[in-house]
């Protein structure tokens, strides 16, 4: 633990919340009888400690961004992507309570229990040092990664991230025509999620048609 805290930057008064944090629910189920509590919880507040910091970041420090460009970037920001690149950073696989089977079955290095990790770990600071010691985490380990409005320009890539959240999700783009003479095409593309249209976007190419499409259906599930 005191090699975790040391990565992490921040020291725990209650280090049994970051214990808390690194218990997944297989291991609190295969130990019922010490009254272990899963990280879940702790999951919920982080997800929204993380937005709302997230969010006044990108309103305080880039006030010529339109609202749809705000919604995007945080949205690439949060993501299980995003998440994920914080965990192996922290190492936080190897820390992690897991169930036997879990265990077993790879569960250190799947993407959504490492992610929910580090939302845990955010919320366990949050409750231990209060929301200037999360925003000290999260401004270090997420929002100073390069440049934060670069990282929502690929809708496409913003798009996957954000249905990936729940698994089973399929994502499809469809052509739905093109008008106009060959030297000026105007292309109409659909993207569908789960087989229900979720945006359409029009470029001047296949691949603008998509990007915009992303965006659309971005702006459409984050409302």
């Amino acid at each position: 633990m005191d090699k975790l805290e040391e990565k992490l930057g921040y020291t725990f008064t209650d280090r049994t919340l970051l214990e808390r944090a690194l218990t997944h629910s297989s291991y609190a189920n295969e130990n019922r009888g010490k009254g272990l509590e899963s990280n879940e919880r702790l999951e919920f507040l982080g997800d929204s400690v993380l937005g709302m910091v997230t969010a006044d970041f990108l309103f305080r420090t880039k006030p010529n961004l339109p609202e749809g460009d705000l919604t995007r970037t945080r949205a690439a920001l949060v993501c299980e992507g995003s998440l994920v690149l914080v965990a192996r950073e922290l190492g936080l696989g190897r820390c992690l309570k897991l169930g036997r089977g879990e265990d077993a079955g790879g569960g250190r290095e799947r993407p959504s229990i490492q992610a929910d990790a580090v939302e845990a770990v955010i919320a366990a600071i949050y409750l231990d040092g209060g929301i200037g010691s999360a925003r000290k985490f999260i401004q270090r380990f997420i929002l100073d990664r390069g440049d934060v409005v670069a990282v929502s320009r690929d809708h496409k890539t913003a798009l996957q991230e954000l249905v990936q959240r729940e698994s089973g999700q399929v994502l499809e783009y469809r052509l739905l025509g093109a008008t106009g003479p060959d030297h000026a095409k105007v292309f109409r593309v659909e993207v569908d999620l789960n087989g229900e249209a979720v945006g359409t976007g029009e470029g001047r190419s296949k691949k603008e048609a998509e990007q915009n499409a992303a965006r659309a259906a971005i702006e459409k599930l984050t409302h």
